[in-house]
């Protein structure tokens, strides 16, 4: 028995004597966190693609089952890299890159266009085990921003980079670059000038490189205002014991001066602590902020030993309502436990752990 785990056994001796436990001489005491040391976690991954208005009523059959498919589709890739022995932040990039990859997702290729017709990338990163994070906002020409807020964390002395210097730091670093037409989509940019003109505002021109405007309206595969409160993102748990956090969206459509919303703030949208738990969040970013959401959270954990779903609920039910905010969270931790909550009318979100199946939710009525 090494040193460290004769130090373990000592201290759960101790406290099982000063709870008035009998332990027998001979018996060998065995802490938890000797066994956590060896590797011995059960994995467990839950993601969110955004929450917000979602209705039964306003999703065709077609439409509900293309969002599950993709939830599915990438909270497989995350345990596919769990189950493998690969560490949490692998685990979180890789499922956030799918959804960035899939134009259902506001972020990446699904971006919503700014008031100016243009598509502004957020995205952050936190490693549990080491408190290091990176966080990258108004990005227009990497392809997958997640990825640059890993880069930040683990090629710079950084924590966050903005703009067209996030974008040439990514080139510099090998982080692929796309041309900004890499993420029109036909039916982003129709939800766009629907806004603007119902506000009265200034339309702007069709971006460059976009394909030939369609003859008719396309079809909306997303429910009315599902662009609102567009998010996607990914807590994990290795067998290791670490955990991680991470985040990407492309804003609020419409948005103006170059608004950042919470996705990219650590300690608001985007939070992971081995000490306490892992935290992303969706809704309206400002609020959010105000709160520093996902910090919260783990505090409410860490420091008054509130069990993960009481204390998501405290923070979203309760503390986000009390000022009118509104959205969800999704949240893990070092032990296992896995908790989601939101004050919307629903929530794309799924979860699995090691030896279960994926559960997959959309609405607010759903498990």
């Amino acid at each position: 028995m090494n040193r460290y785990v004769r130090i373990c056994a000592f201290l759960v001796f101790v406290g099982l004597v000063a709870s008035g436990v009998m332990v027998q001489p001979g018996t060998t005491v065995m802490a938890a966190s000797a066994a956590a040391a060896k590797g011995d976690h059960r994995w467990a991954v839950v993601l969110h693609g955004g929450a917000g208005v979602i209705e039964r009523k306003s999703m065709s059959k077609e439409t509900d089952a293309a969002y599950r498919a993709a939830l599915t589709r990438s909270i497989q890739a995350a345990a596919s890299v769990l189950d493998k022995g690969g560490s949490s932040m692998d685990a979180v990039e890789a499922a956030i890159r799918i959804m960035e990859d899939d134009p259902l997702f506001n972020a990446g290729k699904g971006a919503v266009f700014t008031a100016d017709g243009k598509n502004e990338l957020d995205a952050a990163m936190m490693d549990g085990a080491t408190l290091k994070a990176g966080a990258v906002a108004g990005v227009t020409r990497t392809k997958n921003p997640i990825s640059l807020a890993r880069a930040v964390m683990e090629n710079s002395p950084h924590v966050m980079l903005i703009g067209s210097g996030a974008d040439a730091f990514a080139a510099s670093v090998g982080v692929e670059q796309v041309d900004p037409s890499y993420f029109f989509t036909e039916r982003r940019w129709q939800s766009l000038i629907k806004q603007l003109k119902k506000e009265g505002a200034p339309l702007p021109q069709r971006p460059a490189g976009a394909p030939p405007e369609p003859a008719a309206p396309v079809s909306d595969i997303e429910p009315p205002n599902a662009h609102k409160y567009g998010t996607v993102g990914v807590v994990a748990l290795d067998r290791e014991g670490n955990i991680a956090a991470g985040t990407s969206t492309g804003g609020t459509q419409g948005k103006k001066w170059n608004r950042v919303g919470d996705s990219p703030i650590i300690g608001a949208g985007t939070y992971a602590s081995n000490e306490s738990c892992a935290v992303s969040a969706t809704g309206t970013g400002e609020y959010f902020i105000r709160l520093t959401v996902a910090r919260t959270i783990c505090s409410l954990v860490q420091y008054k030993g509130m069990k993960l779903q009481a204390a998501v609920d405290e923070v979203v039910q309760k503390e986000l309502g009390a000022i009118h905010g509104d959205g969800g969270v999704i949240a893990i931790a070092p032990d296992g436990q896995m908790a989601w909550s939101f004050n919307t009318q629903g929530m794309y979100r799924a979860k699995i752990a090691e030896g279960g199946t994926v559960e997959v939710g959309i609405y607010g009525d759903e498990k």
